[in-house]
This record gives C-alpha cells, structure tokens and sequence, in this order.
C-alpha cells in the first residue's frame, strides 16, 4: 500500500509540475509577446536565432529613441528595396499582428536611420538609457562645413554618425544637417586615432565614405513586420537619390591662399557683377530643374568654384553643361518664359550645340551641350562669322552634388581633371584676357560647318 501512494505522489507531481510548464509558455505567447512585440512564430521556427535577433535589436532600438522622444526613420537601402516591391501593401495595411518577419529578418550586418538633427537635443540621456538597455555605442564627430568661409575655417565639431550595437547587429544611425541651399546633408564617417576599428565592420556601412546631399524627404508612417517606422513616402525615389548623392565641400583653405596671392576684387562693379551673376545661376537652376535636366557648373563657373569658393568677377557670364543625352526641346522656351530671351543658339542636337540667354545687364548665361565617346566627352564651339568648329575634349567625369552661391548643383567629381583639361596646368593663376578659340589647353580645330547648313547651325539674336 505505502509502494502504491508514492508511486501515486510521483504522478501527480509530474503532473504538476507540467501543466504548470504549459501555463508558464501559455503565460509568455499570450502576455509577454504582446507586450514585448510579436514573436513571429511561423517563422522563427524555421529560421535561425540570428534572423529573429536583427528583428529583436530593431525593436529595441526603436522603443529607446522612442522613449527619448527622437524622430527617426529608416533609410537602409536593403530593407527599402524589400518594402519598395510591396509599398502599395505595406500602405495600405492594417495593424494587425505579420505572419512572418519579412523585411527585417533578412541577413545583414547593420540596419540604416536617419536623424534630422534640429528635432534633437543632444542628451547624455539617451547614451545612459541605452547602456542599461545593453547596446554599445560609438559617436563618431567631425567639423562642422556650415561654419567654414573665407574669414573663418571653424574647427568645431559636430556629431555625425551614431553606431548602437546589441548582439551580433547593429544600428547606425545617420545624422543629417539642413544646409543654406535648402537641402539635407550628412558627412563622412572618419574614425580617430583612438577609437575601435573593430567595433563593427565599418567598410560595409552604406553611409558614411563620402559625404551626401539629399532633397527633404517626405515622410510615411507605416507598421513593418510590426513595427511602427517612418520611411521616405517614395522609397525608390530615395534609392535613385542615394546612388548621386556625393558631395564636395568648397576649398575655402585653398581660396584663402589663393587670395592671398591675387587680392579679391572688392569694388562696386565686382560686388555688383556677383550678385546679378549668383541671381541669374539660381533663376536658371529652377529653370532646368522643373524641367528635369541634370546640369553642373562648368568653365569659368566651375574654376571660379573650385580656385576661389566664388564667381570670377571678371568673367562676365555664367556657364553650365549639360549632357546631350539629357537634352530636351522645352530648354529654349522655359528659359524665354522665365524672362531670358536667347541671344544665340550654335550647332544642333547631333552636333555641337550651345545655347546662350541674356540675362540682366549684359550677364549672359551659356550652356554647353557635352556628347560621350568611349574614352572622353567633349563640347563644342562655332565661330559665327566663319563657321568654323571647334572641339573642346575632357576626361570622363562624374557628377558630384556642391552648395555655391547658397545653391545645390553639380559638379564634375574630378573637379581636378576637368579644371586642368580647359584651362592647363597654370590654372591658379588669373588669367583676365581669354580667346575661347585659342586660349582654353583642350581645344581643336573641327572642321567648318557646311554653307547650307548655317541657317540652322548658326542662330544669333
């Protein structure tokens, strides 16, 4: 009899002990996980710990800048590309719980933010909370380009970038600055001497080798994988920008001494020129950009830019380039409505074309059409009274975004290159008496243009 109730006790301990271990997983799926975030089950049963821990460390992330009270939104190109093929059911979805953890499961080393940094304080406070939360962190500071000029190269510092880690991922968190041109900023990542190199792998970050200008993004609120998250309202909008997005600082270091050599021209007439010249370079980049045409400083507007941070007064027009490619019949009209009449009009589509629009008081705009060959680009130029061509060759070049005259626009991102290729190795020096036939180190001779073809390629207003 004693043999039978032991055997009885055993039983119902057993018994015990296992339904309270039901009740302790019942307790954890239908309490917890509601609390703490969904727990995608259906996946993670058939994925490893290391996708659901991307997803774990997300959420934390986002639960500590949202109790700092931090806006932030996601800019990572993976992810972005993973929701732009579904944005349409992403929108118009509702909040209730995912099936699976689609987008921030997948395999990667990091998750991208973004941060507008005038809607943040920057507060010890977060760095403590995220501490207790168990992330690593790492600030990354660098100099400050919006406090640079001619009487001042600032060397105050700013935050940059934010890496938080937690496990085996980590947050990088991109901070961006509102420039005068109207447009958003970030710098590069440059680690100092002293910091860890090893504390995440730094070179696969999508942010960070150069700097980068971006348009102010509209911002959608939207739940992924069940987490709340802004995102840029056209992702692929976004994407596209992000591959153009390099961006160069004007040399002001190499303008002072460059000043400093050939004193700058402070008289009424200069003072005057610049300022007709900094109106007549925004009016035309409004123009060219409601029309979608890509364009970028060139000639003497792109030495004055790079030799000096400034409009060459003695110049006396401004002058653009635009790829042939990019070329569009609404050019001429939209200039003449924008209150440019044209003054000339060289060449045509297939060949040699140049437009040039008078602007106020004598200050011409030029725009240079460039046409691609395999191994150089070039321009071209036409004599009016003769009809003879010209050639004028560069290397190839890629555009990079610069502010100039509180503007954004591009330049070539081998400034160097192209510099040294219009106007030769001597470049530095001033050089106030140029023949655009003969003066400029990449012209040639091209031939003439046929007599029956001048009507068309030889248009003066």
């Amino acid at each position: 009899m004693q043999k039978i109730n032991k055997n009885a006790v055993l039983a119902l301990l057993t018994l015990s002990s296992l339904v309270f271990l039901l009740f302790q997983l019942y307790y954890y799926r239908s309490y917890l996980a509601h609390k703490n975030g969904a727990v995608f089950s259906k996946v993670r049963g058939s994925q490893s710990g290391q996708d659901s821990t991307r997803w774990h460390v997300v959420r934390k992330f986002l639960s500590l800048i949202s109790s700092h009270n931090i806006p932030v939104y996601l800019i990572d190109p993976l992810i972005l590309g993973l929701v732009d093929k579904d944005i349409e059911q992403i929108r118009s979805s509702s909040d209730g719980p995912s099936p699976e953890c689609k987008y921030f499961c997948v395999p990667r080393d990091f998750t991208t933010f973004a941060l507008l940094d005038k809607t943040w304080k920057h507060e010890v406070g977060l760095f403590r909370t995220a501490e207790k939360m168990g992330f690593q962190w790492l600030k990354v500071l660098n100099k400050d380009p919006r406090l640079d000029g001619m009487d001042d190269l600032s060397g105050t510092e700013i935050p940059l970038h934010y890496i938080f880690k937690l496990a085996s991922h980590a947050i990088h968190l991109v901070v961006f600055y509102e420039r005068s041109g109207n447009y958003l900023w970030h710098g590069p990542l440059r680690l100092k001497q002293h910091m860890d190199r090893k504390f995440v792998p730094f070179r696969k970050l999508h942010f960070g080798r150069y700097p980068g200008a971006y348009e102010k993004p509209e911002l959608l609120l939207v739940s992924i994988d069940d987490l709340k998250i802004q995102i840029p309202k056209n992702p692929s909008s976004f994407l596209e920008e992000m591959t153009h997005s390099r961006f160069l600082e004007c040399r002001y270091r190499e303008a002072r001494a460059f000043f400093q050599l050939y004193p700058d021209d402070a008289s009424v007439d200069a003072v005057e020129f610049r300022k007709r010249a900094k109106s007549l370079l925004h009016l035309a980049a409004l123009t060219l950009n409601n029309l979608g045409v890509k364009f970028w400083l060139s000639s003497g507007t792109c030495l004055g830019w790079y030799r000096q941070c400034n409009v060459i007064p003695y110049s006396k027009d401004v002058d653009l380039g635009i790829f042939i490619r990019d070329y569009k019949a609404d050019i001429i009209p939209a200039f003449q409505k924008a209150g440019l009449p044209l003054k000339h009009k060289f060449g045509k589509v297939e060949d040699s074309l140049e437009l040039s629009f008078q602007g106020e008081d004598d200050v011409k705009l030029d725009i240079f059409f460039f046409y691609e060959e395999d191994d150089h680009i070039w321009n071209g130029g036409t004599q009016a009274k003769s009809g003879k061509k010209f050639k004028y060759l560069f290397p190839k070049f890629t555009l990079c975004w610069t502010e100039f005259v509180e503007l954004k626009v591009h330049v070539p991102c081998e400034t160097l290159q192209y510099v040294e290729a219009n106007y030769g190795p001597d470049w530095k020096v001033p050089v106030k008496t140029w023949d655009w036939k003969s003066s400029p180190s990449n012209v040639q001779y091209n031939g003439v243009w046929p007599v029956d073809e001048w009507d068309d390629v030889i248009q003066i207003y």
